[in-house]
């Protein structure tokens, strides 16, 4: 496990509890600057907690560097910032969950624990919040005859591949599971993102939760209720 933050002493105190945990090992830490993802290829991390004060643009302009070296690992943020619109923009950036540090430590081991395991740690009562933003801006709520036509035209085996994607699988577990291929996974979720009008997986698992075509599965943990899962395609 990697830390990563500006305040040596945050970091310090971070390693010292961590270190304590019997779940948790080989604990190491670094600066976040221009040159951290140097040492997640150095250190090889299972999972790479950065410590960060705001969720700004600017503060998490560094998160695709780090996904482009991490290669397995995790990202969880620690921060002080409460904003549910945050979930957007860090899961297309590459993180797999966000902690707040008014949250107790246990609450921390948890979601380190759960986003090892190839989960997403979500807050509750933040998600709730952001699909009340998003329907309340007019994306959501009653579904309009042209989002009827497009939910019409999917296939079943692609009614299939959005409630396991909503589930958290990765194209290799759908493959397994659908006895298929992942290039005909990949050809599967082309062929929804057209009819569906939406970009990538992250709008895809937000347009089904919204629709109905899936549910917040337990494979995906809330903080307060007990991939990588990954959305991207």
């Amino acid at each position: 496990m990697l830390l990563v933050g500006n305040q040596e002493l945050v970091r310090e105190g971070l390693r010292l509890l961590l270190e304590t945990q019997p779940a948790l090992s080989a604990v190491s830490e670094t600066v976040l600057d221009k040159d951290s993802p140097l040492a997640v290829t150095r250190e090889q991390p299972d999972v790479i907690l950065i410590d960060l004060e705001s969720l700004s643009e600017q503060d998490l302009a560094f998160l695709p560097s780090f996904a482009e070296a991490m290669g397995d690992a995790r990202i969880l943020l620690l921060t002080s910032t409460s904003d549910s619109q945050a979930y957007d923009r860090i899961f297309r950036l590459g993180a797999s969950g966000m902690v707040l540090k008014e949250k107790p430590v246990e609450i921390l081991v948890k979601a380190i624990e759960k986003v090892h395991a190839g989960e997403l740690w979500l807050d509750r009562a933040k998600m709730a919040a952001f699909f009340l933003s998003d329907m309340s801006s007019g994306s959501g709520g009653k579904r309009s005859d042209p989002e009827t036509a497009r939910i019409a035209s999917l296939t079943r085996r692609e009614r299939e591949v959005i409630t396991m994607t909503g589930q958290g699988l990765k194209n290799r577990q759908l493959a397994e599971q659908l006895c298929i291929s992942e290039t005909t996974v990949r050809h599967h979720l082309t062929s929804i993102f057209s009819k569906l009008e939406v970009a990538d997986r992250f709008e895809l698992v937000f347009y089904a939760y919204r629709h109905g075509l899936a549910v917040p599965p337990s494979s995906i943990t809330f903080q307060g209720s007990g991939s990588n899962a990954s959305w991207r395609k």
